[in-house]
């Protein structure tokens, strides 16, 4: 092969490398991410160190924003009696240039002495590249809201919280109850089912946050407290009944 030839062919197998070694797949995404979060039942600080740019931004579902040291330092073995895997699920992606965001679901399941725990997170990863090498820089976690498990009251002990509740003048709510369960009524709006966890606390399916009922100094139920984010609306009771 005359040397130009040569030349010319290596020049292209030399680029074609270059271009291979440039981008990156959902499928490579992915792979380093399982690998990300199997490491961390064992605490190996491995993956993160060589997957996280050094700048890199950590926001996490506790509300903490850590950087790139403090992120690796908290990685560490789960305690004795404590074990669990993730699964990195329902992927997608955007990859454009020197670009790309990952977004997926963790599907987390612990084991604490025996007892299976279950959680599910959602993460956004934004993958950069740089010297020809993908990180992560920036990345966010939320947890998927799960309602708390019911739990048991009889239907005498709903009695206590039925009545007529006040926020402001004309913005009442009726507290009713049928059979073993108790609902609240807003109004015109549909009446809700509010599900003990344990009396006087109560929660609506699918919906952050609680409802109480307060006890006055003569023992009888004086308000409704909508708690949210641990700040509380309470509601005056007005007058009581039965049914």
């Amino acid at each position: 092969m005359k040397p130009f030839l040569l030349s010319l062919l290596c020049a292209i197998t030399s680029i074609s490398a270059v271009s291979a070694q440039s981008t990156i797949t959902q499928a490579e995404l992915v792979r380093r991410t399982q690998e990300i979060v199997d490491a961390v039942g064992n605490g190996d600080q491995g993956p993160f160190k060589k997957y996280f740019a050094d700048d890199a931004m950590f926001f996490d579902e506790k509300g903490r924003t850590m950087d790139k040291k403090a992120l690796v330092a908290d990685i560490t073995p789960l305690p004795p009696g404590f074990s669990g895997t993730i699964k990195v699920e329902d992927p997608q992606s955007r990859i454009e240039g020197n670009v790309a965001i990952l977004g997926y679901v963790m599907n987390e399941v612990e084991t604490v002495y025996g007892h299976e725990m279950h959680a599910r997170y959602h993460t956004v990863d934004t993958w950069l590249r740089r010297n020809g090498e993908w990180k992560i820089v920036a990345s966010q976690t939320m947890r998927y809201y799960q309602d708390p498990a019911p739990g048991k009251v009889t239907a005498s002990e709903l009695k206590d919280f039925l009545g007529t509740y006040q926020l402001a003048p004309g913005k009442t709510v009726a507290v009713m109850q049928e059979g073993n369960k108790l609902f609240e009524q807003k109004g015109d709006r549909p009446k809700v089912e509010l599900i003990p966890e344990a009396a006087p606390i109560f929660f609506r399916k699918g919906v952050e946050g609680r409802t109480l009922f307060e006890r006055g100094p003569d023992g009888k139920v004086d308000k409704l407290i909508e708690r949210r984010n641990d700040e509380d609306i309470t509601w005056t009771r007005l007058s009581a009944n039965t049914k």
